[in-house]
């Protein structure tokens, strides 16, 4: 089944590639969606996938890029999308 996650992820995650290590993880599990970084030092992520690739991908976000850290991540349900592909918002 497809299901979209709003995720927010809180800690060290902006100014360590943390983007385009996401965006990676995300086209290898088949992901549609986007990332941005917002003003308050967290990052924002709307995935859309097949249930168990959106798990795979949430586990994947704890850990992060190499010099990330990681402190909170918050997910809940949203509407499906029109996505054509997993984009870097700036």
């Amino acid at each position: 089944m497809v299901k979209n996650y709003r995720i927010r992820l809180i800690g060290k995650v902006q100014g360590v590639w943390f983007r385009k290590y996401t965006k990676e993880a995300a086209e290898k599990r088949s992901i549609l969606g986007y990332i941005s970084n917002e003003n308050d030092g967290s990052v924002f992520i709307e995935a859309q996938g097949h249930e168990h690739n959106l798990e795979a991908f949430v586990d994947w976000l704890y850990m992060g890029s190499p010099l990330s850290s990681v402190e909170t991540v918050r997910w809940e349900e949203g509407e499906l999308g029109d996505f054509e592909n997993f984009d870097i918002n700036r």
